[in-house]
């Protein structure tokens, strides 16, 4: 038998789920160990997500962000992914994963520096395991199997996760990369947020495949599929792809199901590919909903509270997009600068045009 009941087979598989819509324990053998505090925290974070979320959106709005994202509604999914990692593990994600690269160091007006497309955006502080976000759809992928090859060779008991959509799995550079970490057995978690559509394509139209995490089989590594809408089951799922990551036992490909109640970005129009029964079926399975009526039965949260941390990220947000706001503007000169630890003659040429 399996020692995980959800680890893919070949047959058909059911989501990793500890939550019901209702906020009940459905799966206690795989309720993550956490404290009443960390249980809180994660809240905080799921509803500041949520709640910057909403004033980024109107930043983009009024040209003080430039391109944006939305993630409402894969909260449980990214902070869920990021909260069981250790400082020392390396996240490396796509254009959407904001969040979990601020939650795990980055500081957030950086963040709204690399929407401005400003070079001090993707200066990462010293001591900070990110990678900007990747534009390339799947470029990342390469990148995370990479930093987790150095880990291996290294012996250094670190892993490195790297995201991408349910499009994100019909690349390239996706093959490559689960090929990649299975042939040497690299501690790399390979975390896909299935939000049904690639912009506008529906899941069914891009593969034939039973599931995202069916994948996992060709390449040799091991493959989970999670409730994405439940903060708790991500985190266990999470916690085990990272403890085989670092005892040596490979990679681990982790399909969470989710659903992004915002279009894939601001010029999108979902009223055209998506219908109103759908939204409202994922509605009832809200990760803010679940996880709060979870905590609200174990007396660790209440509607004050939500009220209060929004209170907090509208304040928190406002003052970190002034802060890049007033950072000094960028210049030819700089950009040529930040680029080398000695710049070339011909670009010293090339500043001293500019100048």
């Amino acid at each position: 038998m399996s020692k995980f009941p959800f680890e893919v087979q070949t047959e058909d598989i059911q989501p990793l789920s500890v939550l019901s819509p209702e906020g009940e324990i459905v799966n206690p053998d795989m309720v993550p160990d956490l404290t009443d505090e960390q249980l809180k925290e994660i809240m905080y974070r799921m509803v500041f997500t949520r709640t910057w979320d909403d004033r980024a959106i109107n930043l983009g709005r009024q040209g003080r962000l430039g391109f944006y994202a939305p993630v409402s509604g894969q909260e449980a999914s990214m902070v869920g992914s990021v909260y069981p990692l250790q400082k020392e593990d390396f996240v490396v994600p796509a254009y959407r994963d904001m969040p979990q690269i601020v939650w795990h160091g980055l500081p957030l007006y950086q963040a709204f520096l690399y929407s401005r497309g400003h070079q001090h955006g993707g200066q990462i502080p010293e001591g900070v395991n990110v990678m900007m976000p990747q534009i390339i759809i799947g470029a990342q992928i390469l990148h995370a199997m990479g930093i987790a090859m150095g880990f291996k060779l290294k012996k250094q008991a670190q892993v490195a996760i790297t995201y991408t959509g349910d499009g994100g799995s019909s690349e390239g550079d996706f093959y490559e990369g689960l090929n990649f970490a299975g042939a040497f057995n690299l501690p790399v978690i390979f975390f896909v947020q299935n939000n049904g559509y690639a912009i506008t394509t529906p899941f069914a139209k891009q593969t034939n495949a039973k599931s995202i995490a069916h994948k996992s089989v060709a390449a040799g590594i091991h493959g989970m599929q999670v409730d994405g809408m439940d903060v708790l089951a991500v985190i266990k799922a999470v916690q085990i792809a990272a403890e085989r990551g670092r005892k040596g036992e490979g990679a681990t490909l982790i399909e969470a199901l989710t659903y992004r109640y915002r279009p894939h970005s601001m010029a999108d129009d979902t009223t055209k590919y998506r219908t109103k029964d759908e939204e409202a079926e994922w509605a009832i399975k809200d990760p803010l909903v679940r996880f709060g009526k979870y905590l609200e039965k174990k007396g660790l949260w209440t509607e004050e509270d939500t009220a209060r941390v929004k209170d907090e990220a509208k304040a928190k947000v406002n003052e970190e997009i002034k802060r890049a706001e007033k950072t000094e503007k960028m210049t030819v000169s700089g950009l040529i600068d930040s680029m080398f630890e000695t710049t070339p003659k011909f670009l010293e040429e090339q500043k001293a045009d500019f100048q």
